[in-house]
């Protein structure tokens, strides 16, 4: 863990989406030096899902030696910013430091994303981010070493980080478009930077994406905060920049990366975004070795493993699986009992079978046959797969989550 130097004591911070995960934990470390934090968030009674409010988080922060204002603060209303930033002078006598941390998430494709959820992410990530940096550049410029950090991830435009999830995609961009224009329009006066996880962090959000069973695959949220501690310690000529947690961390000497996880030694998810090129992405996920894509399925009319396993799947695909899924995967099955088959989750009720899929797949998964068994009986996850070099995957890793989700509901019965 990186120490505190007490650096920011003093200074006062505006953190929108504070009360829980990484906005909160930039806080609490801010806190430990004694600043200031503004919490800018929604969430003023207890959701029954959610974790913390703006007034839990505040109790938090001033028990960590920080001091702290609460305000109801949805970051699409502009009076509602406004006003905070208002409070937020009125009590501390400025703004050092702006966080744009609030976000929403909706990993579906463009047939499957209502206009309301498009809205709702351009409005929070992209015109949140834009707004309240906005209302806190005047008080930003009077600052001696003035910041802003937007919690989102270099500008990678490979066509994989687009295709399942175009409109999160965008919103997301947006924020980190927001850095590229900023930075310039005030360097010499604002750090304006992004930061993004090399590896999946465990927050409520992701919990809800990939379930409980993620967790072990994640990072605490301690290592943002870290990071983000790291950045605000430069001066406002560290601009422009792109962070990845691990390598700010790295910088500053910090080897031991085991503390920052939930589950120290486990195998970790790499989050979206950090692919270096098309050609690295496909070797990194794609199937050098793979079966050929005409190999026929020699099993497919016996009673092997991998048809008997295609059985059960069958007899189980229905419209909410399909709804919850909306993909078509390819297995290039290798070892023992070798072939092609897929499952499309994305069309009509479904199906399955051997052979190449109706329509054009999604991802393509290879992997041997021993190992396609022990997925799909619950006894090998996807990700630990890919991670372990069991399983290649082309295609999003989004969807190799919702493919264990899958598997969750099938386990019972296979």
């Amino acid at each position: 863990m990186l120490p505190n130097t007490g650096k920011l004591a003093g200074c006062t911070l505006f953190i929108t989406g504070a009360s829980r995960g990484i906005g909160k934990a930039i806080a609490l470390k801010a806190a430990k030096d004694g600043a200031n934090v503004v919490i800018a968030a929604k969430t003023a009674q207890a959701h029954p899902k959610l974790p913390g409010t703006i007034y839990t988080a505040a109790e938090e922060i001033e028990a960590a030696g920080g001091r702290a204002l609460p305000c109801i603060v949805d970051v699409r209303d502009e009076k509602q910013i406004s006003d905070a930033v208002e409070q937020a002078v009125s009590k501390f006598g400025g703004i050092d430091i702006l966080v744009n941390n609030a976000s929403a998430i909706n990993l579906t494709g463009t047939l499957q994303t209502p206009m309301k959820k498009v809205d709702l992410m351009l409005g929070i990530n992209l015109r949140g981010t834009y707004l309240t940096s906005k209302l806190c550049v005047p008080y930003l410029l009077k600052s001696k070493n003035a910041h802003i950090l937007n919690l989102s991830p270099p500008l990678n435009l490979n066509p994989i980080w687009f295709k399942n999830h175009t409109a999160y995609t965008m919103a997301k961009y947006g924020m980190s478009m927001c850095v590229l224009g900023m930075a310039e329009e005030f360097r010499g006066s604002i750090a304006v930077n992004a930061l993004w996880p090399k590896t999946a962090i465990q927050t409520a959000a992701m919990d809800m994406l990939g379930g409980t069973d993620v967790a072990n695959q994640c990072r605490k949220v301690d290592i943002m905060a870290d990071a983000a501690y790291c950045i605000f310690s430069k001066p406002p000529s560290y601009t422009g920049n792109f962070a990845i947690d691990e390598d700010v961390l790295r910088k500053e000497g910090i080897v031991d990366f085991d503390t920052y996880a939930v589950a120290p030694g486990h195998p970790l998810l790499p989050d979206f975004f950090l692919d270096e090129d098309p050609e690295l992405i496909t070797n990194k996920m794609g199937g050098e070795g793979a079966p050929p894509a005409s190999k026929a399925s020699p099993e497919a009319a016996g009673d092997g493993p991998i048809a008997e396993t295609f059985k059960i799947i069958k007899g189980i695909l229905s419209p909410d699986v399909v709804k919850s899924t909306q993909g078509v995967y390819k297995f290039d099955i290798s070892g023992e009992h070798p072939g092609v088959w897929y499952i499309d989750l994305k069309n009509d009720a479904g199906s399955a079978g051997s052979g190449e899929p109706p329509v054009q797949a999604d991802v393509v998964m290879s992997l041997d046959s021993a190992d396609f068994v022990k997925m799909f009986s619950g006894n090998l996850k996807p990700t630990m797969a890919f991670m372990s070099g069991k399983l290649k995957i082309k295609g999003d890793m989004t969807l190799a989550i919702k493919m264990e989700k899958m598997m969750s509901l099938m386990k019972a019965k296979l």
